[in-house]
């Protein structure tokens, strides 16, 4: 496995990271065995970042991580996402960066993941409420106390991480970066370069669109049922764009899903896609895009299929777009 590292002076982590959310949450119902065996196929593969939330299945997704982990925590970078604060029921009630709230979640997760650091520790959004500067000034002091490596951001603004970065070293961006969502390419990501600050793209698949897996046949529970660009004839439009990308596939040998990760780790040696995989077998699918290196003709090729602005609705339902670019 190949290393790559968030930012000028972060830490170098594996090429690919496993994002666990799917394990506990939002995807509907998940084997708790086969995401354990997940975890650990893909440590032994040599992955060693593991991106995880503690409002993902309301701690569930930690108290997984750490019995996939055990015995092996040294062997694993571990990113944990704050702040959404849910009802029993499973409804978002906001998002809470209050500097007494942030070191109060931090120590819920510590004890959840049987740790005593947590390796990259970052707002899930950004609190209206509070300024940035106050969230990541508190992050700071559990930096200096040892109980954070890093701090990272998540869907924050241009702006936004300017002023984090002003107050401490920001390690990593938390953004959805895809073949479809390529938003950050105008501004953030430009700015994330100017600042030496690496970029985690989760959502490379964009939610399964890209894989050649999607279909209007959700599990129950599943969120993608009210994602715009999973409805109706958003959702035929977009499988017709990725008609298109499955043939390129086929001509690489590679599958649809393998041919867009690899044009994410294409874009620069500062991006660490996340993949979702739930299954050992979904792990290997995307690890083999690791092996595969794209030609500049063949990165042509595949943004001419899928150009910037083809997909049909946007990632998120209206009124959690308004919580992304805080």
């Amino acid at each position: 496995m190949e290393m790559r590292q968030l930012g000028k002076d972060g830490p170098t982590v594996s090429l690919l990271g496993l994002g666990c959310m799917g394990m506990s949450d939002f995807y509907g119902p998940a084997d708790e065995k086969e995401s354990i065996a997940t975890i650990r196929a893909a440590l032994e593969a040599g992955v060693t970042f593991f991106n995880t939330g503690d409002f993902y299945g309301m701690g569930h997704n930690e108290l997984l991580l750490r019995e996939a982990l055990k015995g092996r925590r040294e062997r694993a970078f571990i990113s944990v996402k704050f702040g959404a604060l849910r009802s029993p029921d499973n409804r978002f009630l906001g998002f809470d960066g209050r500097p007494a709230a942030v070191k109060t979640f931090l120590s819920y997760s510590l004890k959840r993941l049987g740790t005593d650091y947590i390796d990259l520790y970052e707002p899930a959004r950004v609190d209206p409420a509070v300024p940035i500067e106050e969230t990541v000034g508190a992050i700071a002091d559990l930096v200096q106390a040892g109980y954070v490596r890093h701090i990272g951001l998540s869907e924050a603004s241009a702006a936004t991480i300017r002023r984090a970065h002003a107050v401490h070293p920001i390690a990593a961006l938390e953004r959805e970066y895809s073949l479809i969502d390529r938003e950050i390419e105008a501004e953030i990501l430009p700015v994330l370069r100017e600042l030496g600050i690496g970029l985690v793209a989760y959502g490379v698949l964009s939610r399964g669109l890209l894989s050649n897996k999607a279909t209007g046949e959700l599990a129950p529970g599943d969120f993608r049922s009210t994602l715009p660009r999973f409805m109706g004839e958003n959702l035929q439009r977009n499988l017709s764009l990725v008609e298109t990308l499955a043939q390129l596939a086929s001509e690489v040998g590679a599958s649809t899903a393998q041919l867009a990760i690899a044009w994410v780790l294409a874009q620069g040696a500062d991006i660490v896609p996340l993949v979702g995989a739930r299954r050992p077998e979904r792990l290997e699918e995307a690890l083999g895009a690791t092996r595969l290196h794209l030609s500049l003709e063949q990165l042509a090729r595949i943004e001419a299929a899928l150009p910037p602005g083809s997909v049909s609705g946007t990632r998120y339902d209206a009124q959690q777009m308004t919580m992304v670019d805080g």
